[in-house]
């Protein structure tokens, strides 16, 4: 072990990165950077960062920051140097992806090292806007300054509806982007602009930080939102804020638990329920001469699921709208429903029964998106919800082959409709041979002398062994090879569909939020008024509107929690903080922790050699007490009066000199060995 004081030690301490509680997010982006850039230097693989000392440089690192860094936005720095570092042009050496391993291994131990409180204030800070930032900082770092001193942005960046996930990949594509002229004035703007609002788990999940987001600390957080533990609204009124907070029932407004994910995706689903009713209903009664009740109803359903999606893209932004599966079937019975209204409005009023009944056909493609959509709750589960990245990824994989099949299908196609340009047309021979391709390869064989007597038989056999064998082995093989990537990750790509979920219920800025289809009520009566009524009597409004038409569904979820609290009792996932008592924690069954390796077993409150348990009032000396010191006297002992034995000779002076010498070392060796082995709260 390296001694204090030593030339490596001091060169370690200046390299570490120096962050101010209140330094900007560009500025530690900036730090973090040239700390990775300039100490990772080798190849290395995820596990050898974990386990080996190829990540001794990284614990140093987390020791450095969990000590000495305040700034509430170092894991959004963390984790958007990971997707930086990911994104940049493959090395030979894979050194860029081991600066991005590093990154994600330094922001989930340094959670890992602090209380559940400040885990929780790291990972749901949200990034201020540039104006916030320079209101409250004196740094010398502008709007127009770049990320890097050394890189700057090639393009000012706007912000748009939509485009926020366009702009974070131009954010970080930018960042390895030198300047052309070492004095050149900075007259580009900042491109970590396009951050603005994100916290630290939506920078995670559009990073693709699957392993930051499978940890326990992290997975408790994100368990803790889900459940409504952890809430952004304390109140309703004109002057609340969003502000991340352990729920507290006597002080909050118990309307809050509309904002609840739990609440909001069980009513979602009681939604969807009535909405395929309605579906079914209008399919079976299909009135081809007027719009009935249960139409009209219909109707409704589709505005208020529509103006609902809208809100959620608005509020989530593109980036978790194009994360999360299940907004594209959304989208997709969005679109297929304005086409049945449209060609169901043209068809009565051209009194067309044609139309019409094209109108209904249209409408029945709805089943193959809405029964879907309605089970999507089952993601929730750890086999359906490793299932769906395991599709994803293979449908992926097909795509890309289809284009060589198509390729060869195309070539082939061409030449068999030339030899048979007498005998079969162009849409007769393509339907031949998408059937052989299928595996009808008898069909080839009857027509192969048709088509040609010479060439006919050669070239039908080359197209039935390529596609039946060669093809259809190849696309099985590869497909076997995604599933098999994906699910050996199953935990990760559960949790990480999880996270996705639980996070695009929790990210809207909105105060209030309408269940749909009372989303209507706001705007038609409401949102017309914004041209004349202030803002904040317009949110007192929407306020008392949301009490009054969900105050039903409030009665619902006070009957749930008063009847899951008497069954299985209260149990909160978090303490509520410092200078209070530990709350009950999640199981009511006694665990046996593992001590720390090569820990003192004959005490059960082994305390950590580095970070003493706060506590704990003794001191060193009284913690570590001397055996050749004087010998405490016992209860028994004082009330006897018996006198204590002083041992005092040269011999046992020498003696306990070797003793304290043998245990510094013990000591030392305990805190290397701990230190390599230090990932114990890692997952």
């Amino acid at each position: 072990m390296t001694p204090p004081g030593s030339p490596i030690v001091d060169a370690q301490v200046r390299k570490l990165p120096e962050i101010g509680p209140k330094d900007p997010f560009v500025k530690v982006v900036k730090v973090l950077s040239n700390y990775m850039v300039d100490e990772i230097a080798l190849p290395s693989t995820f596990e050898q960062l974990r386990t080996t000392s190829a990540g001794n440089k990284i614990r140093i690192l987390v020791d450095h920051l969990v000590i000495n860094v305040t700034n509430p936005c170092l894991i959004n720095a963390l984790l958007t140097l990971k997707w930086h570092f990911s994104t940049l042009a493959e090395d030979d050496r894979g050194v860029n992806e081991t600066r991005a391993n590093a990154c994600e291994i330094v922001s989930w131990r340094f959670l890992a090292r602090i209380s559940e409180r400040d885990a929780m204030d790291f990972c749901l800070f949200e990034l201020p806007s540039l104006g916030v930032v320079e209101a409250c900082t004196n740094v010398d770092v502008t709007e127009r300054s770049s990320l890097l001193p050394q890189f700057r942005p090639s393009t000012l960046p706007t912000t748009r509806p939509g485009s926020k996930r366009v702009e974070m990949l131009r954010s970080i594509s930018n960042i390895g982007i030198p300047t052309q002229e070492e004095g050149q004035e900075e007259d580009e703007g900042d491109p970590t602009s396009a951050f603005t609002g994100l916290n630290g788990l939506e920078i995670a999940a559009v990073a693709d930080c699957k392993k930051f987001l499978s940890q326990k600390v992290v997975q408790k957080i994100i368990h803790g939102i889900w459940r409504g533990d952890i809430t952004f609204w304390q109140d309703l009124n004109a002057n609340t804020k969003k502000k991340p907070a352990f729920y507290n029932k006597r002080h909050s407004d118990y309307f809050t638990r509309l904002r609840v994910p739990l609440y909001q995706k069980t009513f979602e689903v009681l939604f969807f329920a009535t909405f395929l009713f309605l579906y079914y209903a209008v399919l079976v009664e299909r009135n081809p001469y007027y719009i009935t009740p249960l139409e009209i109803t219909l109707y409704v359903w589709f505005a208020a699921f529509a103006y609902d999606e809208l809100s959620e893209f608005i509020d989530a932004g593109s980036i978790f709208y194009a994360v999360d599966i299940w907004n594209g079937a959304d989208l997709i019975i969005i679109i297929i429903g304005v086409a049945f209204l449209i060609t169901r409005a043209i068809g009565l009023i051209k009194d067309d029964r044609q139309i019409i009944d094209d109108a209904f056909d249209i409408l029945s493609l709805e089943a193959l998106f809405m029964v879907p959509r309605i089970c999507s709750l089952l993601s929730l589960h750890p086999y359906f919800g490793t299932l769906i990245p395991c599709l994803k990824e293979m449908a992926k994989d097909f795509v890309k082959f289809m284009v060589v099949v198509a390729v060869l299908y195309v070539g082939f196609l061409t030449t068999f409709t030339l030899l048979a340009r007498d005998t079969f047309k162009l849409s007769d021979m393509s339907w031949i041979l998408i059937k052989v391709f299928f595996g009808s390869s008898y069909l080839g064989f009857d027509i192969m002398y048709e088509i040609n007597p010479v060439l006919g038989p050669p070239l039908m056999l080359v197209f039935v062994t390529m596609t039946n064998i060669l093809l259809i082995t190849s696309l099985i093989s590869i497909l076997s090879d995604s599933f098999s990537k994906v699910i050996a990750h199953a935990r990760e790509e559960y949790l990480f569909v999880y996270s996705v979920y639980v996070l695009e219920a929790s990210t809207s800025n909105r105060l209030t939020h309408f269940y749909p289809p009372f989303n209507l009520i706001p705007l038609v009566f409401i949102r017309p008024l914004r041209l004349f009524i202030p803002a904040d009597q317009l949110r007192t409004a929407r306020i008392f509107l949301l009490k009054a038409t969900h105050l039903p569904i409030i009665g619902a979820i006070w009957l749930f929690e008063t009847a899951h609290d008497k069954v299985r009792g209260q149990t909160p996932v978090f303490s509520m903080g410092p200078g209070s008592e530990q709350l009950i924690r999640e199981s009511t069954i006694p665990t046996k922790k593992p001590r720390p390796f090569l820990s003192n077993r004959a005490s059960a409150n082994t305390a950590s050699q580095h970070f003493p348990d706060p506590r704990s009032h003794q001191t060193p000396a009284e913690c570590c007490a001397d055996p050749f010191d004087e010998a405490p006297r016992s209860r028994k002992e004082s009330r006897k009066g018996e006198p204590s034995v002083v041992l005092d000779s040269p011999e046992l002076d020498g003696l306990k000199t070797q003793v304290e010498d043998l245990s510094l070392k013990i000591a030392e060796l305990t805190a290397l060995i701990m230190a390599q082995q230090g990932t114990n709260n890692e997952e």
